[in-house]
């Protein structure tokens, strides 16, 4: 099956059908569609999006790095930044349960579900789309949102009932989110960007931290 035309795939995050048609100097387009696919069918490679390709090998060896998911997710969407659950249980503030890899976009929210995962993209406002740092793997530029702006996310696109904002009700405690791990800068930071957001369920979770959890 030729699978050693897949070796200079092997140490890539993914290949295009085009890349992979100039590399190996393959011309007729179904002849190559119907190779990937058998390879595909084989798990000799695993689908990522339509046209696009990552090898076993390369996800054999990677697929247990930390930013193997970030990569992913960027390369299914260029315009996100991984944040809401996905970082925070990554900065053990959220425990309790596995989450899919969650990130924002200025685009419509949706879901992409492959051979890799979940992956879902929240839509926020574009002045708030800001907040995170971009980082490189294996060539591929991926963005994370700081622990403050992921949770500031989780919160902006969360449904809480006005009673959990109230000063005397514990949201964090109910919620059984690990605020305590947030350094005092980055309680800060939680505060700028919810005095920036001109939100006023913001401002009252915001609050409701600062008379339970982050008192002076």
């Amino acid at each position: 099956m030729k699978l050693d035309l897949l070796h200079p795939f092997e140490r890539m995050p993914y290949f295009t059908i085009e890349g992979f048609k100039q590399a190996t100097g393959m011309e007729n387009p179904e002849q190559v569609r119907m190779l990937l696919y058998r390879w595909a069918k084989a798990s000799h490679i695993v689908p990522i999006k339509k046209g696009m390709y990552m090898t076993r090998r390369f996800f054999e060896l990677h697929s247990s790095d930390a930013s193997f998911p970030a990569v992913i997710s960027a390369v299914l969407l260029p315009q996100s930044y991984i944040s809401l659950e996905f970082v925070l249980q990554r900065h053990t503030i959220l425990t309790e349960v596995t989450y899919p890899v969650t990130a924002i976009t200025i685009r419509n929210t949706h879901r992409i579900v492959n051979q890799l995962g979940t992956f879902w993209y929240r839509s926020i406002r574009p002045d708030l789309y800001r907040g995170y740092k971009i980082s490189e793997y294996f060539g591929i530029l991926y963005a994370e949102a700081s622990v403050s702006k992921a949770l500031f996310d989780y919160f902006y696109l969360r449904s809480i009932p006005a009673a959990f904002r109230s000063p005397s009700f514990n949201l964090a405690e109910e919620l059984r989110l690990n605020l305590e791990e947030l350094s005092p800068l980055e309680r800060d930071e939680f505060g700028q960007f919810v005095e920036e957001s001109r939100n006023r369920k913001m401002q009252q979770i915001y609050k409701n931290f600062r008379s339970t959890l982050w008192r002076p």
